[in-house]
């Protein structure tokens, strides 16, 4: 049996040698061919090709001109073949070997620009899923990225555009909060609903959203019998939003506005 089994493998790797070698058709080409290569596959939308030649570079002539260039290039790449996790690593690795090169702002807007359109309607209409079921951390990491960006490198061409995904962001990060105080709300649990609209309340202070938190805590407060917070909210809504749509039936009513939506949950 023993013999048979030595027999077989002798002959498997006999095989083996008679299959044509397979040949690397970049051998021999030097960093300027490859990244040459690179781009151009790029510009077709060749993401495969482009990622592989990228990465022969960079271990082929890690100290050449091109390496740092196609190590900022492979993140965009990862990132346009819908690799966010490579993406990320690759962004993440430039920013560590090169905190002072001259286009590590981009390297931070692009490491937005993943998580951002990773997430991207993240509150979305158009979604059927359940909102609370969402993990926003990819919004949040998107937002800290533009920030850094913007902190560090306040004249950064890429600034503007991160200050308006960053407004986008806040938006949809509270109003994902409120929602989940929604969700809270309809359950009867009003400590935890309470408690997520002022989390966005605090953390968000100039979200839209905010005017829906506050109607949250009223309601929620006065569920709970909570007489002095309810009012101490019903005045900052009143201050802050004294048009909105929440104090519909409100005037002139005996009860009060937010006991007209009793059944609004």
């Amino acid at each position: 049996m023993k013999r048979s089994v030595a027999v077989i493998l002798a002959l498997l790797l006999g095989a083996c040698g008679l299959l044509p070698e397979v040949k690397d058709e970049t051998a021999g080409w030097s960093a300027d061919k490859l990244y040459s290569e690179a781009r151009d596959a790029v510009n077709d939308g060749n993401y495969e090709n482009a990622i592989k030649y990228f990465e022969k570079l960079e271990a082929r002539y890690p100290y050449g001109r091109y390496a740092q260039q196609a190590q900022i290039e492979l993140a965009y790449v990862y990132f346009k073949d819908g690799e966010q996790t490579s993406a990320l690593a690759a962004a993440d690795r430039f920013i560590k070997l090169h905190p002072n090169h001259p286009n590590v702002d981009y390297v931070y807007y692009l490491k937005g620009l993943i998580n951002f359109n990773e997430d991207l309607g993240l509150l979305g209409k158009i979604s059927k899923q359940d909102l609370t079921e969402r993990d926003p951390k990819a919004a949040r990491d998107s937002f800290d990225s533009f920030r850094e960006l913007i902190t560090r490198y306040p004249d950064s061409k890429y600034a503007p555009d991160a200050v308006a995904r960053m407004k986008y962001l806040v938006n949809a990060l509270a109003s994902h909060e409120v929602h989940v105080a929604q969700y809270y709300m309809k359950r009867g649990a009003y400590i935890a609903a309470a408690n997520r609209a002022q989390y966005a309340l605090l953390n968000y202070p100039q979200a839209p959203a905010n005017e829906e938190a506050l109607f949250i805590m009223v309601k929620a407060y006065d569920a709970l019998g909570m007489t002095q917070l309810r009012d101490d909210a019903d005045r900052v809504m009143h201050m802050n939003f004294p048009d909105s749509p929440y104090f519909k039936g409100g005037v002139g009513k005996k009860d009060p506005w937010w006991m007209l939506w009793g059944n609004s949950w």
